[in-house]
Formats: structure tokens, C-alpha cells, sequence
């Protein structure tokens, strides 16, 4: 087969000479994107998280894309945190960041009193009427979540999911690189991203995750689309190749 017939052949991203115009240096943000699985095998079990790469998740929210987002809400303020930017946003809506924050507040009065006994973290609802926010509330005292927490948390959250095809499809903040609700591992730390996906994923939540903005400078370290990555991960951990 002559060159020009390869060349031919060769799959294309873009139109007129834009695939050599657009590559990526080590000065550009970019992540390398490895395919995984077999794309023709398939089945209708929600048995994966899928990864948002590159994608905007205030846009996607805002163009109808999801009915539910999963985020952190906290008693003391929230301006920075994923909470605030929705609600200022979506303008038809009568929760604000204040309001919010002060339900939060005083959910957290209202359980010293009646519930002091009772396992945190809980979800709190706010309906916008275009989307419906399920925030995993900051336990009360801490200036952070841990993954006890999130483990907890989503596993309240799949519950709330469960047989509520009006509340799909649903997509999750990946709580790393958090400004109001940071994320803390046991080592005092924010965790690795896998170690965040897999505590989502073992308590049963199968949604989009959307990386942190962080995530996208690290190439040339590759990611993969979707949770649980290939066994050939772990293949390769071990030593085998």
C-alpha cells in the first residue's frame, strides 16, 4: 500500500490542516485520554462512573444537560463553593447563597436538638425546579470532608437515586481542589482522584464525575473515561507488564 493511500486512510479530528495545527506542547493544559474496554460489548447495568474530561460543569448544568448535581454544602459559607455559583446563577430559582447557607445552619440547630445521637453526614435538598441540588452537608465543627464521609454520603445519596428516573441524569463534583468543602484523606492530604471514584463507586453511585480543574494540567500522565479503570492498571502496579 503506497504512503498517500495510508495517509488517506488515517483517521482525522479536524477540518483543513487544523490537525497540524493544533498540537499540544508541554505549555498547553491538556490531559492524554486512553481508551479502555470493549466498545462492543455492552450492556443496559449502570456498572461505571463516567469521567467527564474537558468538559464544563456549570455549562453542562445550565444547558439542562443534568436534573440532579451532587456537591458539599457547609453551615458557615458557601460563596466559593459549587452551591453559590449555581444559585447565582440560575436567577428564577428562590434559594440563594445566603438562604442556603442558612438552612444548613439551621438543619444543624435543629439536630443537636432533636438528633445528637445520629451518624452526619446528611443531604440536604434544594429544589431549583430546572435541577434538583443533593448537597452532602459538611459535618458540623469541621472545616473539611473526609472519605468517611463521601462513603456515607453517596451511599444516602444512591438511596435518594434509587427507581427516580426524574432525578437522572445526575453528575457529582469530584470534591478535590474544593474551595469551600475541601476533601481530606487520612494521611492529611486531599486523596488521589481513584481513591475518590472508588469510595463513590463501592457505595453504589453510578453518575458523571466531573475532575477538578487541577486534573487537566497533568499529561503526560494518561486518564481513562470512565471508573473502574482496566485491570491492566493494576496488572501494571504489581510489577507485570
Amino acid at each position: 500500500m503506497s504512503n498517500s493511500t495510508t495517509r488517506d486512510q488515517t483517521a482525522r479530528l479536524y477540518d483543513d490542516e487544523g490537525d497540524l495545527l493544533i498540537q499540544a506542547d508541554r505549555r498547553s493544559d491538556r490531559v492524554i485520554l486512553l481508551p479502555s474496554g470493549n466498545p462492543k460489548v455492552a450492556s443496559t447495568d449502570r456498572d461505571r462512573i463516567r469521567i467527564q474530561w474537558g468538559q464544563h460543569l456549570l455549562a453542562d448544568l445550565m444547558a439542562g444537560r443534568y436534573r440532579t448535581v451532587i456537591c458539599g454544602v457547609n453551615d458557615a459559607d458557601n460563596s466559593r463553593g459549587i452551591v453559590g455559583e449555581v444559585l447565582e446563577l440560575i436567577t428564577t430559582s428562590q434559594w440563594s447563597v445566603h438562604s442556603a447557607t442558612s438552612y444548613a445552619k439551621m438543619f444543624h440547630e435543629s439536630l443537636a436538638i432533636h438528633a445528637a445521637e445520629d451518624r452526619e453526614p446528611y443531604i440536604l435538598k434544594y429544589d431549583l425546579d430546572s435541577l434538583l441540588i443533593l448537597a452532602i452537608l459538611r459535618p458540623k465543627g469541621r472545616d473539611h470532608f473526609t472519605l468517611d464521609d463521601l462513603r456515607r454520603g453517596f451511599g444516602t445519596v444512591t438511596k435518594m437515586l434509587a427507581n427516580r428516573r426524574e432525578r437522572t441524569p445526575v453528575a457529582s463534583v469530584s470534591f478535590l481542589g474544593a474551595k469551600s468543602n475541601r476533601l481530606v484523606g487520612p494521611d492529611g492530604r486531599e486523596p488521589p482522584f481513584e481513591t475518590v471514584l472508588r469510595t463513590m463507586h463501592d457505595a453504589g453511585y453510578r453518575g458523571d464525575v466531573y475532575p477538578s480543574l487541577a486534573m487537566w494540567e497533568l499529561a503526560p500522565t494518561g486518564v481513562f473515561a470512565s471508573y473502574p479503570f482496566p485491570e491492566s492498571l493494576d496488572v501494571m502496579r504489581t510489577g507485570g507488564s
